[in-house]
């Protein structure tokens, strides 16, 4: 029998060879402005996703100290904040895991494509 060779699969292929220590795009400064902004725009959707983890979740107990009457709401005879807390709070964190995957890997593929039509444009720069 013929051996085979051992494939260890990491993820998806990419398109390009990154030489190692270096990220794409730190070649030169338009590079560094497309790294720039793919840096702030993780920023800005990490932020916008810790702002309706805390809205979402974080204020629940403001609501039912703000409002007692809510903890004594049993539909299906079991407490709403067990409800909220025990059961509902995993669809929304699911959601907001989901969302924000979903606004990084978009902000990843444009990346992408500013430095590959800036590779085609200018060829000799990755020398």
């Amino acid at each position: 029998m013929s051996e085979q060779q051992r494939v260890r699969v990491t993820g998806p292929p990419r398109r390009r060879r990154i030489p190692r220590g270096q990220s794409p795009g730190e070649s030169d400064r338009l590079g560094e402005i497309y790294l720039g902004s793919l840096m702030r725009d993780q920023l800005v959707s990490a932020a916008i996703t810790l702002v309706l983890l805390t809205l979402g979740i974080g204020s629940l107990p403001l609501v039912f100290w703000l409002f007692p009457g809510l903890a004594s709401i049993a539909p299906l005879g079991v407490p709403l904040p067990w409800i909220l807390l025990g059961v509902l709070v995993y669809p929304f964190l699911v959601l907001l895991g989901w969302l924000y995957v979903r606004r990084a890997e978009r902000s990843e593929a444009a990346f992408a494509e500013l430095n590959h039509k800036h590779d085609q444009a200018y060829p000799e720069d990755d020398e």
